[in-house]
């Protein structure tokens, strides 16, 4: 084998979400490099500094910081690096780093245009008024590179990116082919499916993503890599990558065909399929299960065992018989 110029370190920082710790990576080689950067809090920062400094590492030894996607248990301490002078990610990270008040007055309108036409009950347009709480979590900076398919990471010419959207537009993973090991950010999780999140288009009037079917194809897109060793976001180290594809891929049509047996009644709203799939969440989890239920409904419109019709704003699906 090659000899590696990069060595890898692993952090785990705790989060005030249900998800639990998160993991960052520094990668010491030609630069001292931070692959995300935890949450936002004090106990986070605290966290970050006692580990960096059990490898004789201090923050103002970070000279760039990598992210994987914009979501806040990822990038909420990029401004605690006093000598970090490049932020690199996607380009469809820049709104959320760079606080683009416009973008976020799409992404509130996207969410009650997509309720209303889901035939969501006026008591749930409450939580729209939430969305912008997590920035509360998150840092606010510049992105200075744009990181995009088969790019190499800025002074790690070993490790080369993969775009891998789905869990977030802004997802990238990172991987070495010399010795087959993947930063895969949140994109495979060894313990759970991560969740294929909604998300407003990028540019105005660009057709929404379809973020299920997007995760597929990049699950599907890492089995053409002779990948050994996914170091994730969340929960343990782990290879085994290609049966756990396989295992997710197959878990995710299951519960599609479970999606389509409901609409042996006649048509439904997504909302009423979501009130079915997750009873005893939907309430307490209304943004995650709305995300899932209609990435199932994506994907049987897809593969065209299931048809919308339109009544006004009102989107009702049914069984292509």
């Amino acid at each position: 084998m090659k000899t590696l110029k990069d060595t890898i370190h692993k952090l785990t920082i705790p989060t005030p979400y249900a998800v639990g710790d998160v993991h960052v990576y520094v990668l010491e080689g030609e630069a001292v490099t931070l692959i995300d950067a935890g949450v936002k809090t004090e106990e986070a920062w605290e966290s970050m500094k006692k580990q960096l400094l059990e490898l004789n590492i201090t923050p103002e030894d970070i000279e760039q910081v990598v992210l994987t996607h914009h979501h806040p248990d990822h990038m909420g301490l990029v401004e605690n690096f006093p000598n970090v002078r490049r932020i690199a990610g996607h380009p469809k990270l820049k709104p959320w780093l760079e606080r683009d008040s416009k973008f976020f007055d799409r992404y509130e309108q996207f969410f009650h245009d997509m309720y209303s036409e889901a035939g969501v009950p006026n008591e749930y347009f409450h939580l729209l008024k939430g969305l912008r709480k997590p920035l509360k979590w998150t840092a606010e900076g510049k992105l200075n590179i744009e990181l995009l398919e088969g790019d190499p990471i800025p002074n790690h010419e070993e490790w080369r990116v993969i775009e891998t959207p789905g869990h977030a537009q802004s997802h990238l993973s990172f991987f070495r082919q010399e010795d087959g090991a993947l930063i895969g950010g949140d994109h495979l999780l060894f313990h759970i499916s991560s969740n294929p999140l909604l998300e407003p288009p990028f540019q105005p009037n660009e057709p929404r993503p379809k973020p299920l079917i997007q995760y597929r194809q990049s699950m599907k897109k890492l089995l053409a890599y002779p990948i050994t060793t996914v170091y994730p976001g969340h929960g343990k180290t782990f290879n085994g990558v290609d049966e756990l594809i396989e295992k997710r891929i197959l878990k995710q049509e299951e519960r599609a065909l479970k999606v389509k047996e409901m609409f042996v009644n006649g048509p439904l709203t997504a909302f009423q399929v979501c009130e079915q799939l997750f009873p005893k969440h939907i309430t307490t989890q209304f943004g995650l299960t709305m995300s899932e239920t209609i990435g199932q409904l994506d994907y049987l419109e897809e593969t065209n065992q299931i048809e919308v019709n339109h009544q006004g704003r009102l989107k009702k699906y049914y069984v292509n018989r």
